[in-house]
């Protein structure tokens, strides 16, 4: 009896976009090290949401982050 479950290539398959990033992964989106990522959160620059004890960022946030940054060209 064939499986009534949509495959990964059928056009009712419903992909989510990535929502929420471990630390890797947005210091990676962001180009930045994860030390520079620890610095943002602690200067409360940037803020992460927990999840037991797992650390993650909304693509939201990182997304308002990067568009904070806009106005700060050369360090003025």
């Amino acid at each position: 009896m064939p499986s009534k479950r949509a495959s990964p290539e059928s056009p009712s398959a419903v992909t989510l976009p990535n929502l929420r990033f471990e630390i890797p992964e947005a210091a990676r989106i962001l180009r930045i090290s994860r030390a520079q990522l620890y610095n943002r959160i602690q200067e409360g620059v940037l803020r992460p949401q927990k999840d037991g004890n797992r650390t993650y960022f909304t693509s939201a946030e990182l997304e308002r982050y990067v568009n904070s940054c806009n106005g700060d060209v050369g360090g003025r």
